[in-house]
């Protein structure tokens, strides 16, 4: 049995990116979002959610980028004097591993995003992060303790295989170093993320595929991936929208590359290889 859950990351970011989540799990084979408490676009992603319920929805937790949901002042270890969340990965982890982020004000942030999306009338499948956060073991212990305290039992395992990251990347002609240095970095913490996730009951998925060629999940790409899933279950991470002026005035790395994984999803290549190749699409619901 081949259990195959394809989520789309950003999930709240613009409104060109919400509108291409829907439009890659309505007409595509995208079957789970998850969602950024503090995006600019939230309240549209929230309508949009409700208009479309066979779409699972989690939360994305952003601790970096952008502005924090809780109070400045409640967390003033992690969020400046405006509200901003640390600008860059390097720099939150850099922080958070000499011990200048408190884990209270993390609890605090990550408490005050769960509960918005919750106040909002959505029921969370699960949770993952931002840029891959929560693969810091300090991090990971604070999602955690949170997770457990709102009954969330499901979380993204971005350890990606090195084999199904080489042979899914090696043909992309743009980001391959950085995306693969990335893969390495999140899998040499893989035994102790596992732990942790252990100790609070956290359930993923047995494979995850997409942060080697993020950005480039195009419909031959997933198609590729499709046709390697191994048995049980797999979840593949997309970052689809579109391209607008929005989208262009943030500071995203992904721009076009967002619609070229909009295609892939609506592909029919894509779908009808999912449909005769014996996989079963799920959300993280439907987790075992």
């Amino acid at each position: 049995m081949k259990d195959l859950i394809i989520n789309a990351d950003d999930f709240g970011y613009t409104r060109g990116v919400n509108e291409g989540i829907i439009r890659a799990h309505r007409d595509g084979i995208l079957t789970s979002a998850t969602l950024m408490a503090n995006g600019a676009a939230f309240d549209d992603a929230v309508e949009r959610a409700k208009a479309n319920p066979t779409l699972a929805v989690g939360c994305h937790l952003v601790l970096t980028g952008g502005h924090s949901v809780a109070p400045r002042e409640k967390i003033p270890s992690l969020a400046d004097h405006e509200g901003c969340l640390p600008k860059s990965l390097p720099a939150l982890i850099a922080r958070v591993s000499l011990g200048g982020v408190r884990a209270q004000d993390m609890e605090t942030e990550i408490r005050a995003q769960l509960e918005k999306i919750r106040h909002a009338g959505i029921e969370l499948t699960h949770v993952d992060t931002h840029k891959h956060t929560h693969v810091h073991p300090r991090v990971m212990g604070v999602i955690g303790r949170v997770a457990r305290e709102f009954g969330i039992t499901r979380v993204r395992n971005p350890i990606e295989n090195f084999r199904d990251s080489w042979r899914t990347a090696r043909s992309e002609r743009t980001g391959l170093a950085a995306n693969m240095a990335a893969s390495c970095a999140v899998r040499s913490v893989g035994s102790c993320f596992r732990s942790i996730a252990k100790k609070y009951g956290l359930r993923s998925p047995d494979h995850f595929l997409g942060l080697a060629i993020t950005g480039s999940v195009s419909a031959a790409a997933l198609c590729r991936l499709i046709e390697a899933l191994p048995d049980g279950s797999t979840e593949i991470m997309t970052h689809p929208g579109l391209c607008d002026a929005e989208l262009m005035s943030t500071d995203t790395r992904l721009n076009q590359q967002r619609e070229t994984e909009l295609d892939g999803l609506l592909s029919a290549e894509a779908r009808r290889l999912a449909q005769t190749s014996g996989v079963r699409l799920i959300g993280y619901r439907e987790l075992n």
